[in-house]
């Protein structure tokens, strides 16, 4: 398959059903994401981040994508199906694909079909994967779920489960339109409430001690949707499983190091991760992380078209700035940009310059700057100098720019000062970590 090629939606006939699925990939191993509350296997490829994922697992594995009955691309059904039902749709598209034998990997609410599919077909699934998955749903402990769940379903379609599922896009009115079409796109608003509705009465933990085959557990600790502790319940419950907890990334796949997750799930099924040393490049780059201070309240003022607006003129003036100093602008945040550089020194004074800059267009920024070791991705980056660059900008204010005593340490003598802001611990990251307030 191409760069360019996205998979062919194809039908698998489950009962009466039509379900739509889609593969990725010609490895040995079959791998069959199950979806979480809503998918459109079409749609998502155009998100960000969706493609490359299956793209990293197609590397070692025929993927299989497929959007329940009753939603995405598959047909209609009058009311939300059980788990049983959706087990036999999985088990569809195995013998339409001539799948004797696959991993599962369950996504979210799609974890406890899975746990369910694995201990009833042990001979069928080869490994088991739950990613930010539950055993009982959270909602069971939510006051008046139903009354939440008609008020969210009165808002269907205008992008608002973004503020669970991807949050830390939530400011961003580009990514919460694209997320409106994938509302509408995926499910009606009352086949979205009766999913919910449905999905709240889940309960597998009695049967999570039946499950015999190798267990993989992902979760991150910043999960807004399913809170961690459902996976740490999971972890303990299943025998002999294994757990990996992520410090920081939304519910969605992709987020925060997907790619170190998703190396993570190569390892388990295959025992090594020789496809993702393969596809990545490790530089030691100075990596600046930027974003604006106030940013909600700012484009609550504005409105949506003037603030999207005034962030055109900010990335704009960001890739100039960054161009000046001789830097590579890898992408914008949302309200915030992420650059690296080949020198520490240029790196701070193009930090101070852009928050200088910035303030002509009304604009408070701050900035966080660490020097280590990255990975490149196609035109991303990974590793935990970026981490430590996002957890030094954590810490600074309005119009400040933070650096690690790394970055002091490499620009001795450069014309630049540095203030002391304090020894602090980053979550995620060991030890304890000296930051520094940088002027010229």
């Amino acid at each position: 398959m191409s760069d360019f090629e996205l998979p062919v939606t194809r039908y698998a006939l489950s009962g009466e059903l039509n379900i739509a699925y889609q593969t990725i990939g010609e490895g040995p191993i079959d791998l069959i994401i199950v979806p979480g509350m809503v998918s459109h296997v079409e749609f998502m490829h155009e998100g960000p981040g969706y493609t490359t994922s299956l793209r990293r697992l197609a590397h070692f594995a025929r993927v299989v994508t497929f959007d329940k009955r009753g939603q995405g691309l598959s047909d209609r059904m009058p009311d939300a199906p059980s788990l049983e039902q959706r087990m036999d749709d999985v088990r569809a598209i195995m013998d339409e694909i001539g799948s004797p034998r696959a991993a599962l990997m369950g996504i979210s609410e799609g974890s406890a079909m899975s746990i369910l599919f694995a201990a009833t077909y042990p001979d069928r699934v080869s490994h088991l994967i739950l990613y930010a998955g539950f055993a009982s749903s959270p909602a069971q402990k939510v006051a008046n779920y139903a009354a939440l769940v008609s008020e969210r379903a009165k808002a269907w379609g205008t992008g608002g489960l973004i503020n669970l599922i991807n949050p830390s896009e939530a400011h961003n009115p580009e990514a919460v339109k694209h997320f409106a079409k994938f509302e509408r796109l995926s499910a009606s608003p009352g086949a979205f409430k009766s999913f919910s509705l449905l999905n709240a009465a889940i309960d597998v933990e009695s049967i999570l001690s039946a499950v015999r085959v190798s267990t993989l557990i992902l979760h991150r600790e910043t999960d807004a949707l399913i809170p961690v502790q459902a996976g740490r319940n999971l972890a303990r419950k299943i025998p002999d499983a294994k757990y990996i907890e992520y410090p920081d990334g939304d519910h969605i796949l992709g987020s925060g190091d997907a790619d170190t997750l998703l190396g993570d799930v190569e390892e388990f099924i295959t025992g090594s991760r020789e496809s993702s040393s393969r596809d990545r490049e490790r530089v030691l780059a100075t990596v600046l992380f930027t974003d604006i201070v106030d940013s909600t309240r700012n484009a609550a003022n504005m409105g949506d078209l003037k603030w999207r607006q005034v962030l055109d003129r900010h990335d704009q003036l960001a890739k100039d700035v960054i161009q000046q100093h001789r830097g590579t602008f890898i992408k914008s945040t949302g309200d915030g940009i992420l650059a690296t550089f080949d020198g520490p020194g240029r790196a701070v004074r193009c930090a101070l310059a852009f928050s200088h800059s910035s303030k002509q267009l009304g604009l408070a920024v701050r900035a966080g700057l660490h020097t280590g070791e990255i990975e490149i991705r196609g035109g991303d980056i990974g590793g935990i100098a970026v981490h430590a660059a996002a957890r030094v900008m954590g810490h600074s204010n309005a119009d400040e720019v933070l650096v690690s005593r790394v970055v002091t340490d490499l620009v001795a003598g450069a014309g630049l000062s540095f203030a002391s802001r304090g020894s602090h611990e980053f979550k995620g990251l060991p030890g304890r970590w000296d930051i520094f307030a940088a002027s010229l």
